[in-house]
């Protein structure tokens, strides 16, 4: 029996997926990134390890998210790919009559528009809509009310307060300024949700035109307090995923299958790379006016790829890595 492994390392979270040969999904998981996506993603290759059977191999790796390049050196990736395409291909596979994602993570936001099936339009999120998945856990925090259980409050709202959603540090500030004014906590919650989604359609969808279907994506889509919201705002269905906290993990783990349909060999070093010892370092190349910043990642005495160099002088991928 073979499988495909996909990859997403972010900033926040390091997801993996693992597919069968039919496309459906065995196993994922979730993880913190903490700041140190090398343990993260080891981590996550040895619970992958421990679950599936012996018989079981992998056939195909990709990697996606903001340490697709590191994690595709650590562990032999058949395919690498940019965030917006893998989020697309895993919503093609959930809905592929899709014609709009929206996905917030931890730190990013992003909208996609495709139209029959290819992606047309996309947008990141700027200053004043990043990083809205880890202030809702922080407002969440300091209203006292269970992540889990934020969503399922604001749902019970009677009258959402109106909470300023230019930024998340107004957001803050007039969050607090409606508690100091005695409003209910649900009514609080439930405004806020409808902040962050104002500021969302304002400043990362601003000009693109939504059509239906609609999915919502990411780690914050769990929040079904976020998904009336974006009802609310747009008057139409949002759809959320079964898989929507993994989905570019989900996408990497296509794209990989995709990458060895001819029958290629995978590069995937094996879960042993789980106890390899890394070590990444930098500097600077000085052979021209660039002064690039070129990076290095070893495992004991072997080289598995240098990236960061606009020239390709120092740049080792792959096979050429191993040299």
């Amino acid at each position: 029996m073979q499988a495909y492994l996909g990859i997403d390392v972010g900033s926040v979270s390091t997801n993996l997926v693992l597919l069968d040969e039919g496309g459906e999904v065995l196993t994922s998981l979730y993880l913190r990134t903490r700041g140190n996506p090398i343990r993260a993603v080891q981590e996550g290759l040895a619970c992958v390890e421990r679950e599936i059977p012996a018989r079981l191999s992998i056939a195909g790796v990709g990697t996606t998210g903001s340490g697709r390049q590191l994690a595709a050196a650590m562990v032999g990736a058949d395919a690498v790919k940019n965030e917006i395409t893998a989020h697309a291909v895993a919503a093609l596979s959930q809905v592929p009559a899709v014609q709009t994602v929206l996905e917030i993570g931890g730190q990013d936001s992003k909208i996609i528009i495709l139209r029959h099936g290819v992606v047309v339009d996309f947008a990141m999120n700027t200053v004043c809509a990043a990083g809205t998945g880890s202030f809702l856990d922080r407002q969440a925090a300091r209203l006292g009310v269970p992540i889990e259980e934020f969503g399922g409050l604001a749902v019970k709202a009677a009258n959402p307060v109106r909470i300023a959603g230019r930024c998340a540090v107004f957001a803050e500030s007039d969050m607090i300024h409606k508690q100091q004014l005695g409003h209910p906590v649900e009514d609080i919650v439930a405004g806020l949700c409808q902040a962050l989604v104002r500021n969302y359609l304002n400043n990362v969808a601003k000009g693109k035109e939504i059509r239906s279907p609609i999915l919502f994506q990411g780690g914050v889509a769990a929040n079904v307090g976020m998904r009336r919201a974006f009802e609310e705002a747009l008057g139409r269905a949002v759809t959320v995923p079964a898989h929507h906290a993994v989905m570019g993990a989900l996408g990497a783990a296509q794209l990989a299958r995709r990458a060895v349909a001819d029958g290629s060999p995978s590069r995937f070093q094996g879960f042993d790379v789980s106890r390899w010892r890394f070590q990444v370092a930098s500097r600077s190349c000085s052979g021209c006016a660039n002064q690039c910043e070129v990076v290095e990642i070893r495992a004991g005495d072997r080289v598995l790829a240098r990236w960061g160099d606009r020239c390709g002088r120092w740049s080792l991928t792959g096979e050429a890595a191993g040299r």
